[in-house]
């Protein structure tokens, strides 16, 4: 089986997601894992697909005829490896303070300098209870053979004082 990662963006509406999983499974595919979201009146995803590799072409020409018809654009790239594969553990990251710019840059700069990844990662702006906005995001980071939850700790906790942010890190 050929694995394939697809990826949508276009004007949310409903049957999005049915004109999608209906070309893969036209096309003998099997829909692996995704992640979807509507942001702003948008719809944003990307698709894990395996198809058989004779159908492979016609699967992408098929999602051609769904970008042609205005629904999404679409993006197909044979499934890859990680540049360097993780031998090292995974951990849940949460975030929380009050939002401004740069929260996302100076996290994830800090966790790639200590050669982190981070795996996914969802965040949001929400109103404080004391008013304001609070930012709050949820991660799962790969970590270095190498390094513990201790140590990811102590470089989360370096920037979050620096930002004025809780962070907390636990075994995923």
């Amino acid at each position: 089986m050929q694995h394939l990662v697809i990826t949508v963006l276009g004007n949310d509406r409903a049957g999005l997601v049915e004109a999608l999983s209906g070309v893969i499974t036209g096309n003998g595919g099997n829909w692996e894992r995704s992640e979807m979201i509507e942001l702003a009146g948008k719809f944003a995803g990307v698709v894990l697909v395996t198809v058989p590799p004779a159908n492979a072409e016609a699967l992408t020409v098929d999602l051609e005829r769904i970008e042609a018809a205005g629904l999404f654009k679409i993006e197909i790239e044979p499934a890859g490896q990680a540049d360097e594969p993780s031998t090292g553990r995974s951990y849940a990251v949460h975030v929380t303070g009050q939002d401004h710019p740069g929260i996302v840059h100076d996290i994830s700069h800090a966790l790639a300098t200590s050669r982190c990844s981070i795996d996914e990662l969802s965040s949001e702006v929400v109103p404080a209870p004391m008013g304001g906005e609070m930012f709050v995001a949820d991660a799962v980071v790969g970590t270095p053979e190498t390094m513990s939850l201790h140590d990811l700790k102590e470089v989360l906790e370096n920037v979050a004082s620096d930002l004025m942010i809780d962070v907390e890190a636990r075994s995923s």
